[in-house]
């Protein structure tokens, strides 16, 4: 087959997969989209339980009332679409790859949606409270507050990035270890400055409140140590047993 048959060849396959993707995220949209405000309700939970009684959130925008819970009922279909994406786009690329980067390559990225997703949980189950506790507790006498929706959307949303990403950092220090950008020597060399770092992205991706940055910046220390140490074990392996696999 020659170069332009096989370049071809691969456009079709990345258009199949990436049709089969967008059409199950369509598809589990529509089967949300009628709970799109129970969705909306579920994720405004955290705030309305703090709010003092008889608050509510308020709308500002015309058609802020229908598109900002359409959105959720979008993102929520990401989220369960996802394992079906991601197996889209490993059946494109796995061909491709060695034995040996499939073997360690695949664990990462179920790894780093898993962490991804247990980073949103715990924004939303941990964090929230406290932190919408501390926010309506500090509003001056007189203020009533009453949130937009589509602004606590986008305060939600950028939390939720901002534990989710913070919770890659196992699979970020493992991939760097294995591709050899750096050694678990020197991991634990530069973990003060890890440390400190932790607590400076604590203090400027949460709210002004110690307790917000704290649990931030903890559990980044705590999964960076997690890192370390599944890098010290995979680098413990018998060579091997890796040698065998890819000569299978």
């Amino acid at each position: 087959m020659s170069t332009t048959q096989n370049i071809i060849a691969h456009l079709i396959e990345l258009r199949k997969r990436l049709l089969n993707s967008v059409l199950s995220l369509l598809l589990v949209f529509v089967c949300l989209f009628p709970w799109a405000a129970d969705l909306y309700a579920l994720l405004a939970q955290p705030l309305l339980a703090k709010l003092p009684h008889g608050g509510q959130m308020i709308a500002t925008d015309v058609t802020t009332p229908f598109f900002v819970p359409v959105k959720v009922a979008m993102m929520t279909a990401f989220l369960i679409t996802l394992p079906y994406i991601l197996h889209q786009m490993w059946s494109f690329v796995a061909p491709g790859l060695y034995v040996h980067e499939k073997r360690w390559i695949l664990p990462l990225v179920i790894s780093s949606m898993v962490l991804f997703i247990c980073g949103m949980a715990f924004a939303y189950f941990a964090v929230f409270p406290m932190v919408f506790g501390f926010i309506t507790a500090s509003a001056p006498a007189g203020v009533a507050v009453m949130t937009d929706i589509d602004k606590y959307l986008g305060f939600v949303m950028s939390m939720f990035l901002a534990f989710g990403v913070t919770f890659q950092v196992p699979v970020a220090v493992v991939a760097m270890v294995k591709m050899g950008f750096v050694s678990v020597a020197k991991l634990r060399l530069v973990r003060r400055y890890v440390i400190v770092g932790a607590f400076i992205a604590g203090a400027i991706l949460t709210p002004p409140d110690v307790v917000s940055q704290f649990m931030l910046a903890i559990p980044l220390w705590l999964l960076y140590e997690a890192g370390i140490w599944i890098a010290v074990w995979m680098t413990k392996l018998p060579k091997s047993s890796e040698t065998n696999v890819e000569k299978s």
